[in-house]
């Protein structure tokens, strides 16, 4: 397997400080890779350290086999795409593109070319002569990854380009970047907090916390099946409990119910459930299913998807109940008894 990048127990200290304490992970040459996370967890530092930005206090950094070490950031085979994009509102698309190629003293022929190549790629066939101040969010967006892209690295870091665009515009450029990226062959480093723009994006995403990994995953392996209390909470949406007592397979929580969990070798002190893991239809006749009692408190109707907020009658706890898409369930009312199930697979353990 092909590594683009490798980066083997890299800490970075500001003074007393540790941002970043002994991070490892590999990137495939041609993946998405991403990395997500709160503000202040370390992910831009660690971008800046790839980037040649911040020196690495202590640990390895290596692109296609080697050493960045003492590398400046104008020598390393790396492009970014920061947030504001920082494009010069002065010079036309194509001047834009063109700028760093030119600073390379390139032929103009070669430079015109691989401009040319570049903007065909991403769509702004057309756009040479405008100006980026004339150009959508999404245009301005394709013009900064052009005039990285057509430096060839061997890497594109983005530190959370996506931020300053609106909803809908997001929702579009999460689509437009994740083809781009499989259409180039170029390995995208993603930086981000949005959880939504990392699953739907990446092959691989590393969930960072207090400047470590505590999960690098696969979308789905990440949502399925967080390792961590940490993962479980952050990565999409969750019901969380605290265990108070686990006995011959069966958890209680604080919130009175009593759930069935056999197997684990572990005393659990927090219990996950995601929303759409309930079961509404039926759930008494299905084996390997605990029953909850609740109450529904709103019905919160979002257009594609309705959810319940209940309270668990044993006590005043909230939970949130994903309805199945296109399920019928027009009974339903606020203040209405609710019975729901949950299968053992679906109740998520850790031990703090």
């Amino acid at each position: 397997m092909s590594y683009v990048l490798e980066i083997n127990n890299v800490t970075k200290k500001f003074g007393d400080f540790t941002a970043v304490k002994s991070v490892s992970f590999n990137v495939e040459d041609g993946g998405f890779f991403s990395i997500l996370g709160g503000s202040g967890c370390g992910k831009t530092t660690l971008l800046r350290m790839i980037s040649g930005f911040e020196d690495v206090t202590e640990g390895e950094l290596l692109i296609r086999g080697e050493s960045m070490a003492g590398i400046p950031p104008e020598r390393r085979p790396v492009n970014i795409v920061f947030q504001n994009l920082a494009l010069f509102p002065m010079m036309n698309v194509e001047k834009n593109v063109a700028f760093g190629l030119q600073r390379q003293k390139l032929p103009k022929k070669e430079v015109n070319n691989r401009v040319t190549e570049m903007l065909e790629r991403v769509g702004l066939v057309g756009f040479e002569k405008k100006k980026v101040t004339e150009l959508s969010g999404g245009q301005r967006q394709r013009v900064a990854i052009a005039r990285s892209l057509v430096l060839r690295p061997s890497i594109l870091l983005l530190d959370e380009p996506l931020g300053a665009l609106d909803r809908k515009l997001r929702e579009h450029m999460k689509i437009e970047l994740k083809v781009l990226q499989r259409e180039i062959g170029t390995t995208f480093i993603y930086i981000t907090h949005d959880q939504s723009e990392a699953l739907v994006m990446s092959d691989h995403v590393a969930v960072m916390n207090e400047g470590q990994f505590e999960q690098i995953d696969t979308p789905k392996n990440l949502y399925k099946n967080p390792a961590t209390s940490f993962v479980a909470g952050f990565v999409g949406e969750s019901n969380e409990f605290n265990i108070t007592g686990y006995a011959d397979g069966e958890l209680t929580t604080d919130n009175g119910c009593k759930l069935v969990k056999p197997g684990l070798d572990f005393q659990p002190k927090k219990l996950f459930i995601r929303p759409e893991a309930f079961i509404l239809d039926s759930p008494e006749t299905l084996p390997d299913v605990a029953l909850i009692n609740t109450r529904i408190r709103n019905i919160l109707f979002d257009g594609a998807n309705t959810k319940l907020s209940v309270v668990v009658k044993e006590s005043s706890d909230e939970m949130l109940i994903s309805l199945p898409q296109n399920a019928k369930f027009d009974n339903l009312h606020d203040g209405d008894d609710l019975q729901v199930g949950i299968h053992q697979d679906d109740l998520k353990c850790y031990k703090n």
